[in-house]
């Protein structure tokens, strides 16, 4: 890869999207009877308030967010998440989302994204962002098997998989002359603080006032 190359990297949830496409999609499947509302309302509210309060045991939640891939076959799910798009996903699209994208058009983009990739691959195309690094769901034979595989893209994990992206591409950290990273969340600081360009977007209180302290821009999307 071209030594010169720069490098755009933007969250998804509560970023490009004003929203959270993890919780949503838990949500519309209690809506459509998939799980069980008493259940599961209250443990993904719980969740989401932990990610938000940086306490969240990514572990823990993944059991809580995959188990429910393995119970049905992909058809079905691909058909549920065709409906998730179009009622849920396709109006949280942050109203700045593709003019911050357009301005980045000559950068390599990628959303770095702690969301599984069943979830968040078809928003990245509806996005038009070429790459995605994600949480991967395992699958065999093309199903769900209910467990994660690999690392989960999740705070210090974001960086892993980003070193492991950028060498299966035959480039190094080393390599890209200039980088962006676009968040709205303190779980995201270790990959902000290693680009050249950190921006905190819509950010939570914590993400404000720590943008605030070291000078980085803080914008807003929606």
């Amino acid at each position: 890869m071209d030594i010169e190359m720069r490098l755009a990297l933007f969250d998804l949830d509560n970023t490009l999207l004003a929203g959270d496409s993890d919780f949503e999609w838990a949500q519309f499947l209690i809506e459509q009877g998939v799980l069980d509302r008493e259940v599961y309302e209250a443990r993904n509210q719980s969740f989401y308030d932990q990610y938000k309060a940086g306490t969240l045991d990514i572990h823990e939640f993944l059991d809580f967010q995959l188990k429910p891939l393995a119970r049905h076959p992909r058809s079905q799910l691909d058909a549920w998440h065709a409906e998730f798009m179009r009622d849920k996903v396709i109006p949280m699209v942050a109203k700045g989302a593709s003019a911050l994208l357009a301005r980045h058009q000559d950068a390599v983009r990628v959303i770095v994204t702690a969301t599984n990739s069943f979830v968040t691959a078809p928003i990245a195309d509806l996005l038009g962002v070429e790459h995605l690094i994600a949480t991967d769901p395992e699958q065999v034979a093309g199903e769900f098997t209910g467990r994660v595989a690999g690392l989960p893209s999740f705070r210090e994990g974001k960086v892993r998989r980003l070193d492991e992206w950028l060498a299966e591409r035959g480039t190094r950290w080393a390599d890209v002359a200039e980088s962006w990273f676009y968040s709205d969340s303190l779980n995201d600081l270790p990959l902000l603080e290693r680009v050249q360009h950190p921006v905190a977007v819509d950010p939570d209180p914590s993400l404000r006032a720590h943008a605030e302290n070291c000078g980085w821009p803080v914008i807003s999307l929606r």
